[in-house]
């Protein structure tokens, strides 16, 4: 499993969970990913996720090599800058204006390396009056308008179980790097790709703003439903929650029959898209009765033979036993260093003919390629190492 980026080197700075998943996408498709972390604790990813052991960084550190770096001291600025030389990406998630108090500024690293394509995530991106703010990626969901329209109307705004803000904004910058390393190839000139939190959140918001702007409409939390569009919700049978959007015409009228009640798809309430959207909550009603005597195993059956999209409410559980999860090898096993044999997301989307894949395992502790990447990269031995690690450089 070389992949499609096998022969690209990324350079990764910054923390948390932005950066790093930016690298780890690359990483995925094949990049060769050298993730520089302070030295002692690292990044505090390494301490994140649920249950008694975190197992949250064997997932966003794969197919990395970590090399420890103390970015606050001249000695260590000076071993980054030789680093990125080498490198054909830099992905940092610093606070704007850190790189260029550490001398790293683009400009001066496209003095040396003029092909270098840099991956900036901030909260607020790297111009603009709030600029120079703290941003996490709560705060790019409430002001790229996710927060407000999650939960429930009778409830403050809520939130996703994961940090969607971080990741689509990591996303939001790989696709920059591709498009940057395609214009690369080109031209050979390198550039800037700015990305902020709050921005990559605005661009999945759909119709929120021109529907403000050209009809007044502010759209509100609606719970488990999209007003409007129906019937699309997570129904009540007898074992447990299902979901069903059947909120089209003919796939409607198909369910109308599965429930034994074919005569809905020709009640003017409920014939057309408009109709139901109008009736939304009386039709959730009729087919939470209907599927409140029926489990989810009848359900399902009936969606399949009748053709309806819908499925089951999967838990972490479900998906490691799913056929379907395990055809697809969307959930792989992979020896990790740290925990042994471990499952986790497979490398995605899938390429066929530079499949993606986990190639290595995390890197348990910080800077355990430091002598490995130091003289791979940069021709270094143990005395220079040595003296690295006497100046605090690493």
């Amino acid at each position: 499993m070389s992949g499609a980026l096998s022969d690209i080197r990324v350079v990764e700075m910054g923390q948390l969970l932005a950066g790093p998943f930016c690298g780890q996408l690359l990483g995925d498709m094949g990049a060769d990913v050298i993730k520089i972390e302070p030295p002692g604790a690292g990044d505090p990813m390494r301490l994140w996720g649920q249950g008694d052991e975190k197992v949250q960084w064997e997932v966003i550190g794969r197919n990395k090599r970590s090399v420890t770096c103390n970015l606050r001291i001249p000695e260590g600025q000076a071993l980054a800058r030789k680093l990125i030389a080498k490198a054909d990406v830099l992905i940092e998630n610093f606070k704007p204006g850190t790189l260029e108090k550490w001398g790293l500024s683009p400009e001066e690293l496209h003095k040396e390396n003029p092909g270098l394509i840099i991956a900036r995530m901030s909260g607020y991106g790297q111009y603009g009056p709030y600029s120079d703010r703290a941003g996490f990626g709560g705060i790019g969901e409430a002001m790229g308008g996710w927060r407000y329209i999650v939960g429930d109307p009778d409830r403050p705004p809520a939130r996703m179980g994961v940090s969607i803000g971080d990741t689509l904004c990591a996303t939001y910058g790989c696709m920059g790097v591709l498009a940057a390393l395609h214009h690369r190839e080109k031209t050979g000139e390198g550039q800037v790709i700015d990305t902020a939190l709050y921005e990559a959140v605005l661009q999945v918001m759909e119709g929120l703003v021109p529907e403000y702007d050209y009809n007044g409409f502010i759209r509100e939390r609606s719970g488990s439903i999209l007003p409007g569009i129906a019937p699309s919700n997570v129904y009540s049978c007898k074992n447990g929650p299902f979901m069903i959007g059947a909120n089209n015409d003919a796939i409607f009228a198909r369910l109308a029959k599965a429930m034994g009640q074919p005569e809905l798809a020709e009640d003017p309430r409920y014939k057309t898209h408009l109709a139901r959207g109008k009736n939304q909550t009386e039709l959730d009603e009729l087919i939470n009765a209907w599927t409140g005597t029926l489990t989810i195993d009848e359900v399902d059956a009936l969606m399949i033979e009748y053709s309806i999209p819908a499925g089951r409410v999967y838990t972490a559980r479900d998906m490691v036993d799913d056929p379907h999860f395990k055809a697809r090898e969307a959930i792989i096993e992979v020896e990790t260093d740290g925990h042994g044999k471990l499952k986790m997301q497979n490398a995605f989307p899938k390429f066929s003919a530079t499949p993606s894949g986990v190639r290595r395992p995390a890197p348990t502790s910080p800077g355990i390629h430091n002598a490995e990447v130091f003289a791979e990269l940069l021709g270094m031995g143990e005395d220079d190492i040595a003296r690295l690690q006497e100046a605090e450089a690493i």
